[in-house]
């Protein structure tokens, strides 16, 4: 039969047995036999090792970073970086201008994806890229102009009126496509009747 042991606790049929004596340090010693506490090692030579390392990533981090930035007196007062010279755009002269370039030149990518290259287009599109090879030439002169004498409203200008002139000779090479598959398909259709 099942009894309830807080029944058994207030009867106090049950003996209060006592621990037998050392019996915590004989559960001490064989708890360090099943498992010895051992000490940690330290292996200094990984240690060593580990810090020639890190500080070797540091020098060559330091030297990386330095040697981009050795500067090249040009004139007097000025200094100009020797290995890289970041070319101004649009952007750099100001936020409006930016929001400018932007527009322009995500519907110039606009265009560009729209347009349907097929080999009968060929010379075609091949005329166009060779105009917009040029034009981006001479964006690319106009930005280091910007870049090297400053933010002009010529400059700008011209920046601008460039980025414009390709848009719209974008516009015009679909156009032209257009008006090529159109004709196209009124040849398909009047040869097949």
């Amino acid at each position: 039969m099942a009894r309830d042991i807080r029944d058994l606790f207030r009867e106090e049929e049950v003996v209060k047995a006592s621990m037998p004596e050392n019996h915590e340090a004989r559960f001490l010693e064989k708890l360090d036999q099943a498992m010895p506490v051992s000490k940690p090692k330290y292996n200094w030579f990984g240690i060593a090792a580990s810090v020639i390392v890190l500080l070797g990533f540091s020098f060559l981090t330091l030297k990386f970073y330095n040697s981009n930035e050795i500067q090249v007196e040009n004139t007097p007062g000025t200094m100009v970086n020797s290995t890289t010279t970041e070319v101004k755009t649009l952007g750099d002269v100001s936020p409006g201008l930016k929001k400018v370039e932007d527009y322009y030149l995500a519907s110039i990518n606009l265009e560009l994806a729209k347009i349907k290259y097929t080999p009968d287009t060929k010379e075609l599109f091949d005329g166009y890229v060779k105009q917009l090879e040029e034009l981006d030439k001479e964006y690319q002169r106009l930005s280091e102009e910007l870049t090297n004498s400053g933010p002009s409203e010529l400059t700008v200008n011209a920046l601008i009126d460039n980025l414009k002139f390709r848009l719209n000779l974008l516009y015009r090479l679909r156009a032209q496509l257009q008006e090529l598959n159109l004709s196209n398909e009124f040849d398909n259709q009047n040869q097949s009747i």
